[in-house]
């Protein structure tokens, strides 16, 4: 567990400013600090993730076996965290981790093609802030916008950490957590615990030969396995965009929740979380894992999704986004 008090070192190394692009504005920098320069090749952000993950031990030591008392089933499973962490959760578009093609539309390296930050807290219900992928984001020495899920192609996950921290306004060292998930480790996840109990809104087809992909999924309750889950999450549509993605991202995490919960999975989870590890990247130690999700089983309370607010966009399909004027930081409350 994290003892209180303590302050881990974040997931990302060097810290430059991003900003959201407005209309007609310059970009914004979401809230005065100091402005730390990004170091070449991202050298110093991946030397902090290696000094980080060594550090896991000290982060959160082996807890006392007198802990396991609490609430419930989930002190079978894992101690509780004694305070609330914050995780960087990436959803890769490629199949696996590691490779150069994210094998996707539009083909080309890997991108993130759902970012969240999740909090846990031992004293609460689990809080989800969904990133719009397509948010637009300026980085330092460069002249033109990008969009929020084309960060993670251009410096990986300790520059995609950096962009949200300043983005949302997270305090110094948050997020202190990530992890990256494959669109195969999604299937893993999934097909681990059984299946998922979701409703899609709406027949999905879609066809592409050049990926020898086919996304088929019929309207209504009904049980999906990994790779119907990974249809869903990945479908597109032109009348909902990048927001019914999202909306649908929320189902699966619910339904996600839902599984986990369940007291027949309690037995599956400590195997599951081994077995994943092998397909994600994270800082996360395995007891670390076992102790978060002992923290989601705590609550009996529904996750709170919140989004950050965006601007309505000035033409259909516009590719970029920009956040809302009105929006005031921090965009995500601490508690």
């Amino acid at each position: 567990m994290v003892p209180n008090g303590e302050s881990p070192s974040a997931p990302g190394g060097a810290s430059p400013k991003a900003g959201t692009t407005r209309r007609n504005k310059a970009p914004r920098a979401p809230r005065p600090r100091n402005r730390w320069r990004l170091v070449g090749q991202w050298a110093v952000g991946i030397g902090a993730l290696v000094i980080g993950a060594s550090a896991l031990g000290l982060l959160w030591p082996a807890a006392d076996p007198a802990a396991r008392d609490q609430a419930g089933a989930s002190a079978t499973l894992a101690p509780l965290p004694d305070r609330p962490v914050t995780l960087l959760v990436i959803g890769s578009d490629a199949d696996r981790l590691g490779t150069t093609s994210n094998g996707a539309a539009p083909p080309g390296a890997p991108n993130s093609d759902a970012l969240l930050l999740v909090r846990i807290d031992p004293k609460g219900p689990v809080q989800v802030l969904g990133l719009p992928t397509e948010l637009a984001v300026k980085l330092p020495g460069q002249r033109s916008a990008i969009p929020l899920g084309a960060v993670y192609r251009q410096g990986g996950v300790a520059l995609t950490a950096t962009v949200v921290s300043e983005l949302v306004g997270l305090d110094q060292g948050q997020p202190e957590r990530y992890l990256v998930l494959s669109r195969g480790a999604l299937r893993q996840l999934v097909d681990g615990l059984g299946s998922l109990e979701l409703s899609p809104e709406r027949t999905m087809r879609y066809a592409d030969k050049a990926q020898k992909y086919t996304i088929d999924l019929q309207a209504g309750l009904q049980l999906l396995n990994g790779a119907q889950v990974e249809q869903l999450v990945r479908f597109r549509e032109e009348a909902g965009g990048e927001a019914a993605r999202r909306k649908r991202q929320q189902q699966v995490i619910t339904g996600l929740q839902q599984q986990v919960t369940e007291p027949s999975q309690l037995a599956r989870l400590p195997d599951l979380v081994r077995k994943l590890r092998r397909g994600v990247e994270t800082n996360l130690s395995e007891a670390e894992a076992l102790t978060l999700l002992a923290g989601v089983l705590a609550q009996p309370q529904s996750m709170r999704f919140a989004s950050l607010p965006l601007e309505a966009p000035a033409q259909p399909q516009q590719p970029l986004r920009q956040l809302s004027p009105d929006a005031a930081l921090p965009l995500w409350p601490p508690h």
